[in-house]
């Protein structure tokens, strides 16, 4: 019937006007959808949609970070999406939908999740129905073959699951970055000259190999002074001009500054990247972008920038490996050498691990053979490091200078002799007024009133808790009665104030965790610092102080010798030469090993010795370490359960300290109120492997159960005590 003689057919017709008509051409359309062979909600199921003709499958990783949902699914690929529904593209999908909710030729239901195509097949290994994309987010493939294996075998390592991995690796998607196109790449630069490369015995010879499109792997114990990043840089020309790409990782967004406009004074304008949070989301993503596009090939950047998509990797690069930066904070915690140690041997390409200290990782990479050294002759590191003078308990017993001001005589010397011809650094470990407080008539701890907490001047006036904050108005101490207080520890603000009082015409600026400086300049100057936010003086600092060392040596740490060790060399890496007058004074007892080891400035050396220690001690690095935690009972059962190797030791259990209140809380705390253990499951070399994958098996058997977030593991821990 047509509608013509539908509407004459109706007595009511002539009165409706032209639009009466309407119901009936919308009956009509709705019926030409239904006989249409379109789906009726793509977004949702492409139900009833014609699948792609050349591989309908895609393999599909969710963003699914729990262990026993670590694996590939199978998605079917509507015709519509088959152009962009390419491997290593973002797509939408549903997750979770029930194995007999099938309708119309497609599994349906569960909710949409992001996911990533691996790869496209010709079928499915899945015998059941599929059910289809959702939609693709974007055509832009960020998940390469190569970005694709390197996290499969980081997550492997750390026991820990490919799309968590995949969080790290691949940055959060910016619509408008990558809309924009990438420039143009530039030609290869021509081979750099060695420069200051030739203080070091290897040093050109190295850079050769780079640019010969050699693999050459070293350990590089950086003489101290401004000409590192230079030096970096033309490591990174060297292998571009052979063709290939670059990458260097260092800790924070200051080093990179250093690193990043070293490079464009080596290789000009364009020719890289610079990768750190600082950049804001946007900008980040598109040099992102062009790093995987191909339009730069040397990047630089913080600890994110490890797994950059650098095309033709020849050279991974990682500056001060020792820093607690390199350790990511997210599950499953991978570290930046490590993770540039598998970029270098699944890629096959350079590694250079550079730092003026030692770790002793580092000292682990040369005594295998895996990496060979990169040092100066004693000649070169005698006129490049500043000359050290210790001042220790005896002198400071003797020193009535050092009884009634804090600073002990020599070093009230070295800070006037210093400020004739330029800035000088102090250093200090503890930043505030007075971070922890004690009677001074018996020395006893000061401690709240109200949770214990040890009680802290964070300026000159106030007394506060550092616990719970609660401010302390009338303490007095409960073993001897007294209500007078001395500094256990003086911050770096009270320090700065001491010395304002003692050079009233000297500027005195500080530098710390609320306000870090980048640089000084060369004029006379007092710069009071904690560890690591030292600033960079303009032709180096004329002398340095280094106090209350016995804090950073008294930490009950594996790591508190080295780690001081390379606090103090970072900060007289800062100071000129021994031949421009520079000198560096620190107060701690002249005969402990790392105090020695600052002296000879021969941080290699020691890493060494405590390489030596642990092997005897069959401590980490030489052993493979795993460490556990969670509730008691959690704890017993996951380790009963764990198929571990037949040689793993178990060390422990200990208690976990619980979350200061009022103190942010730290991946290795227990949950205020909860009661946690720690284990330590230690391996042979050779067997971490296996160890990881023992404890994941178990781990994915406890998620799938529901139980699996109470106990959490940690390969390779950085603090175990």
């Amino acid at each position: 019937m047509s509608s013509e003689n539908e509407q004459s057919a109706d007595p009511g017709a002539g009165a409706a006007g032209p639009g009466a008509g309407a119901p009936e051409q919308l009956a009509l359309i709705r019926e030409t959808v239904r006989q249409a062979k379109v789906p009726r909600a793509k977004p949702r199921t492409w139900r009833g949609a014609a699948l792609a003709k050349e591989l309908p499958v895609a393999r599909v990783l969710v963003n699914k970070g729990v262990l026993h949902l670590d694996q590939f699914f199978d998605y079917a690929v509507p015709e519509e999406l088959d152009a962009d529904a390419q491997p290593g593209v973002r797509v939408r999908v549903r997750f979770g939908a029930g194995r007999h909710n099938v309708q119309g030729g497609r599994r349906e239901g569960g909710g949409l999740i992001d996911g990533f195509i691996v790869e496209r097949r010709a079928e499915s290994d899945y015998q059941g129905t599929l059910a289809a994309l959702a939609y693709v987010v974007s055509p832009e493939p960020v998940l390469g073959p190569e970005l694709l294996a390197l996290s499969r075998a980081v997550a492997d390592r750390y026991a820990g699951s490919l799309a968590d991995v995949l969080q790290l690796a691949v940055p959060p998607r910016n619509g408008r970055a990558e809309s924009k196109p990438s420039p143009e790449p530039l030609p290869p630069p021509p081979p750099p000259e060695p420069g200051t490369w030739e203080r070091y015995g290897q040093g050109p010879a190295f850079l050769r190999a780079l640019a010969e499109g050699g693999a050459p792997r070293a350990v590089w114990t950086a003489l101290p002074g401004p000409h590192w990043p230079a030096e970096i840089a033309r490591a990174v020309a060297a292998t571009l001009s052979s063709g290939r790409g670059a990458l260097v990782v260092v800790p924070d967004g200051r080093v990179a500054g250093r690193v990043d406009a070293a490079l464009t004074e080596v290789l000009g304008a364009g020719r890289h990247a610079l990768l750190t949070a600082d950049s804001g989301p946007e900008k980040r993503y598109r040099q992102w972008l062009a790093v995987r596009r191909g339009s730069v090939r040397a990047v630089v950047g913080t600890r994110a920038a490890m797994f950059a998509p650098v095309r033709d990797l020849g050279l991974v690069a990682v500056w001060d490996d020792g820093d607690s930066s390199h350790s990511d904070t997210n599950a499953p915690f991978p570290h930046v050498r490590e993770v540039l140690e598998l970029r270098a041997a699944l890629g096959r390409c350079g590694f250079l691990l550079g730092s003026t200290s030692c770790t002793v990782e580092a000292a682990q990479l040369v005594e295998s053979g895996w990496a060979l050294p990169l040092i100066a002759d004693r000649e070169q590191l005698r006129r490049a490091a500043p000359l050290i003078r210790t001042v220790g308990d005896g002198e400071l017993a003797r020193d009535g200078a050092a009884r009634s001001a804090r600073l002990p005589s020599l070093a009230w010397q070295t800070v006037r002799d210093g400020l004739r011809s330029g800035p000088v650094l102090v250093q200090v470990p503890r930043r505030g007024y007075a971070p922890r407080l004690a009677c001074e008539r018996c020395r006893t701890p000061a401690r709240c009133r109200h949770c214990a907490g040890p009680l802290e001047a964070p300026d000159q006036q106030d007394l506060n808790c550092a616990w719970c904050g609660q401010a302390e108005r009338a303490w007095h101490c409960v073993e001897c009665g007294s209500n007078r207080l001395r500094a256990q520890i003086v911050g770096a603000r009270r320090t700065a104030e001491e010395l304002g009082r003692a050079f009233p015409a000297v500027p005195v600026r500080t530098s710390g965790r609320d306000h870090i400086l980048d640089a000084v300049p060369a004029a006379p100057a007092l710069v009071v610092s904690t560890p690591g936010a030292e600033p960079v003086a303009e032709g180096g600092y004329a002398a340095a102080l280094l106090l209350d060392g016995w804090a950073m040596l008294g930490r009950p740490d594996l790591r508190a010798g080295e780690e001081a060790l390379r606090r103090w060399t970072a900060a007289g890496a800062l100071v000129r030469g021994q031949d421009e007058g520079g000198t560096v004074v620190i107060v701690a007892e002249p005969t402990l090993r790392p105090v020695q080891a600052l002296v000879r400035w021969d941080p290699a050396g020691f890493a060494r010795r405590e390489l030596a220690d642990r092997a005897e001690l069959r401590f980490p690095p030489v052993s493979r370490m795993a460490s556990v935690t969670g509730p008691t009972e959690a704890l017993a059962s996951f380790l009963a359960a764990a198929d571990l190797p037949p040689e793993a030791e178990l060390l422990g259990p200990v208690p976990v300290p619980s979350a200061e209140p009022g103190r942010p809380r730290r991946p290795s705390d227990a949950p205020p109120g909860e009661s946690w253990e720690r284990v330590l499951v230690r391996v042979v070399p050779g067997r971490g492997a296996a160890l990881a994958g023992a404890l994941k098996t178990a781990q994915a058997a406890r998620t799938a159960k529901g139980g699996g977030d109470q106990v959490r593991i940690r390969i390779d821990p950085p603090d175990i005590g």
